[in-house]
């Protein structure tokens, strides 16, 4: 039977350091290891692979597809307090949505966007 373990994403950044720092100190991410020009992080099951791309087009360029995930959790009012608290760049405040989700996105400084969504019932 297939079953999902945890997801892990691949973002390609322009300052590696800066980018870990903010997932690190502001996101509450924690480094699972680090090779040269890689460092990969986790917040819970949600793992993301930070890869230095200097020439790469920033994701705020990229406009809507800056997403690259939609975390699915429990407990999204105290993250959101939390990430207000740590001056997390919010761009979508939490809100409960008409299709069942409660949900609120952050973006990362180089505009990589994350949405965090409860379901209502599980509040």
């Amino acid at each position: 039977m297939f079953t999902v373990k945890a997801t892990q994403h691949v973002l390609a950044v322009t300052d590696l350091e800066m980018t870990e720092r903010y997932f690190l100190d502001v996101l509450g991410f924690t480094v699972r290891f680090q090779v040269e020009g890689w460092s990969f992080i986790s917040l819970g099951e949600f793992h993301v692979m930070l890869g230095h791309w200097p020439n790469e087009m920033p994701a705020s360029d990229k406009h809507e597809h800056s997403y690259f995930a939609y975390v699915n959790c429990v407990g999204i009012d105290d993250i959101y307090a939390d990430y207000l608290q740590r001056e997390a760049l919010i761009f979508q405040p939490i809100s409960d949505k008409p299709w069942g989700i409660r949900e609120f996105g952050v973006a990362t400084p180089e505009g990589h966007r994350i949405m965090f969504g409860e379901d209502i019932g599980d509040s």
